[in-house]
């Protein structure tokens, strides 16, 4: 994946409806281009499917983590950016502390999150993680 299909998908998970026209006139491509791009994201199973997004508590069987990162000097930013490419990546929270980065993750089976964090450990720029499975989830109200 380059640069330009990490902004696709973080195109797409703000709107998978959006427009092939609006996705190229966004990235500065071509229609084609852009199409190409979604059926080889979706051929090599890096798009597994276009869905709704619910609620938490709509989808009580999916697998939800915290992961705290560490960023290596200034590369905040470049890891921001490789982390909105990984549709594991439901939110992104910058931080002060010990971590950089807080990044919440969800899956559908354990497997699918183990193999997320070997590839969003591989980013360059991280320099340490740390991981929590959300075991369960309130309202503060």
């Amino acid at each position: 994946m380059d640069s330009t299909d990490q902004a696709l998908i973080s195109l797409l998970r703000v709107n998978a409806r959006m427009p092939v026209a609006k996705l190229a006139a966004h990235l500065g491509v071509s229609r084609g281009t852009v199409q190409n791009r979604i059926d080889k994201l979706v051929r090599d199973r890096v798009l597994l499917g276009f869905t709704v997004r619910t609620a938490a508590a709509a989808d009580p069987h999916r697998v939800r983590a915290l992961m705290m990162i560490a960023v290596d000097g200034d590369r905040s930013d470049a890891v921001l950016d490789a982390l909105r490419g990984y549709p594991e990546v439901r939110s992104l929270h910058t931080t002060n502390g010990r971590w950089d980065i807080i990044a919440e993750l969800g899956t559908d089976t354990l497997g699918a999150f183990d193999d997320a964090l070997r590839r969003i450990r591989t980013i360059k720029g991280i320099a340490n993680s740390e991981t929590s499975l959300l075991l369960s989830s309130s309202r503060a109200e």
